[in-house]
């Protein structure tokens, strides 16, 4: 962990071309792994949105669009009017990804969200695997192999490409390793200022990208601090203070960075405490999805979803990698203090992730999980997912098989023992006939995470917005301060292609509804507006595909409806159910204009 450990933590040095080659290498081959991953998006960009998450992608894209809006009128990011009219939306009490929006916003202006969209998640993915690669190779292990295949599982591991689905937040990992080294390094003596001010930046930047992720980081660290200390007691106790002080100076600059935006995201406007009814605390991960092959890789099948069920894929690692795994812990442990750090981390995790009630194959069973003895009201808690946990199960397997190629390495010379770890005893010489440990290692990582292999993304095509849309046709309808609403009115239920209207035309138009997490009228937070009656009723009538009886009340909270928008106009586009959503609206409001390829409802004399 410090320069009392060298050996733990700075790998032998190499000449510096050889390995420089190595480093561009496995850059490169993580980027093409990464376009490779997005290849369906790429195939008609514009055109198709994630499969199995096209509401979260339509979202994404549409923050892309918020953070070239925020820059182009210089408006607060951490708000927006642009969703949910006339109320907005807390975008720090939601997954902004600001951190990523706004340096990028230039991009977004010139290539459009769709664009920018599938470049980000492909070269996210990209910038994980390396930035792992480099803590691995710098600080943990001699062989550049080995850092490049632990890489390639922390940035491209079955729960990372679960979520890049329609989640690039949960792919945006990139700051986390580094977040990790610098946290380990702050007990260096002499630098306890620098290490704590670096760690201060890195932790207040990753708020602006993940909050959860970089909680779920700050408690992997702190059982890797505590395995530590517990093992190797007298070096703790030297660096402590060091280590507090540091520590301190990277908690105070990042608060100092955070404070108002952190204010803004849990007393500014439109914030809310908790999530109604505590939706994603029962969600734990079931015990046979460790040995199950996730949906998106080589030798995944969507049908074992059926057995299991639809959830968050964070381990599936599938039983060759946990047998690879568990027999890499019983050769490591003895002699490895990292291999043990990681068995920690990976017991601990394991059995935070089963939620409040053990699963087995899909069933609920009645033993209870770790979940069952922590309140739903505690700060912080009430909003995890224990499936989440999981997550650093697979970045401490991940480092396992890094340590684990790094020590099959080690056999290439026969007769020559490896390096013993500072304060371990020297091992014996290894003898020829164990020259076969190292082809024998490196054919059980092959094999255990061959079938792991990702597969591209699937993508579905999505109808493209209105002419009317996309070529302004609506700005004569629009004056400042009034809404467009879109029939339907975009919800996390309905509405998806009206959502992305707003985000293809950079949110020049403000939208009633929308996808995002704000208060009810308690105060807990709820997915989308609270409904309306006008909203309810064009709900109802898509479900139900035939026109109600309404009645005069029903016209009167129309109209009220539309006058609490701010509305201007109302746009019905092409949509399956077209034809009974336009003998509703017509219903409530009278005979429409076709305008373009659109039906057009001018209501401004209406709500004055």
């Amino acid at each position: 962990m410090t320069d009392a450990e060298p050996a733990e933590v700075e790998p032998t040095r190499r000449p510096r071309r050889r390995p420089a080659r190595a480093d561009l290498l496995a850059l490169g081959a993580y980027v093409l792994l990464g376009v490779f991953v997005c290849l369906n998006y790429w195939g008609d960009v514009t055109g198709r949105v994630s499969s199995h998450l096209p509401t979260d992608h339509s979202w994404f894209e549409w923050l892309f669009a918020h953070g070239a809006y925020s820059v182009r009128h210089l408006e607060n990011p951490l708000f927006t009017a642009r969703q949910n009219a006339p109320d907005g939306v807390n975008m720090m009490a939601n997954t902004s990804l600001l951190g990523v929006t706004l340096p990028l916003a230039p991009l977004t202006m010139l290539l459009g969200p769709q664009v920018m969209y599938a470049l980000y998640l492909g070269g996210a993915l990209a910038a994980t695997a390396g930035t792992a690669y480099w803590m691995l190779s710098r600080h943990l292990v001699r062989s550049r192999a080995a850092a490049f295949v632990g890489g390639a599982f922390l940035g491209f591991a079955p729960g990372v490409i679960h979520h890049a689905n329609g989640q690039p937040n949960f792919v945006s990992n990139f700051l986390l390793p580094l977040i990790v080294v610098r946290v380990l390094r702050l007990g260096e003596p002499g630098r306890w200022r620098r290490n704590g001010l670096v760690l201060g930046a890195l932790v207040a930047y990753q708020i602006f990208i993940n909050e959860e992720m970089l909680l779920l980081t700050a408690l992997g660290c702190l059982v890797v601090v505590l395995a530590y200390a517990v093992q190797r007691p007298r070096a703790t106790r030297a660096m402590a203070g060091t280590f507090l002080a540091g520590l301190g100076v990277a908690g105070g600059l990042a608060l100092a960075l955070t404070a108002y935006p952190i204010w803004f995201q849990f007393d500014g406007p439109q914030s809310y405490r908790g999530l109604q009814g505590g939706v994603f605390h029962n969600w734990g991960e079931d015990l046979v999805a460790f040995v199950t092959f996730a949906r998106d890789t080589w030798a995944g099948t969507p049908e074992v979803e059926k057995t299991i069920g639809l959830t968050e894929q964070n381990t599936w690692f599938g039983w060759p990698l946990v047998l690879l795994s568990l027999v890499a812990l019983v050769l490591l442990v003895r002699r490895s203090l990292a291999a043990r750090i990681v068995a920690v981390l990976v017991v601990v995790f394991t059995v935070a992730s089963i939620g409040p009630w053990v699963r087995f194959d899909g069933v609920e069973t009645d033993i209870p999980g770790p979940w069952s003895y922590v309140s739903d009201d505690l700060p912080l808690v009430e909003m995890m997912m224990p499936t989440r946990l999981a997550l650093v199960v697979a970045a401490a397997v991940g480092v396992l098989l890094a340590l684990f190629w790094d020590a099959a390495a080690r056999q290439a010379r026969a007769g020559v023992a490896p390096a013993p770890r500072a304060g371990e005893p020297a091992a014996a010489p290894v003898a020829p006939r164990r020259r076969w440990l190292r082809p024998l290692g490196y054919a059980a990582v092959a094999l255990a995470l061959l079938p792991l292999f990702p597969r591209p993304l699937p993508a579905q095509q999505i109808d493209p917005p209105p002419h009317f849309i996309t070529a302004g046709g609506w700005r004569p309808y629009v004056p400042a301060g009034r809404t467009l609403v879109p029939v339907p009115i975009p919800s996390n239920v309905h509405g998806l292609p009206t959502l992305r209207w707003s985000a293809l035309t950079g949110q020049e138009f403000p939208v009633p509804g929308g996808y995002f997490i704000g208060p009810n009228e308690l105060g807990e937070g709820v997915f989308g507006a609270p409904n309306r009656p006008t909203s309810s009723l064009i709900y109802s009538t898509m479900d139900a595909g035939v026109l109600p009886a309404l009645t005069d009340e029903n016209r009167r909270q129309a109209v009220e409806d539309l006058r609490f928008w701010r509305a201007s106009v109302v746009v019905l586009g092409a949509h399956p159910r077209e034809a009974v959503l336009r003998e509703l609206v017509t219903a409530l409001l009278g005979p429409p204009q076709r305008v373009d390829d659109v039906w057009v409802w001018d209501v401004r004399a209406l709500v004055g």
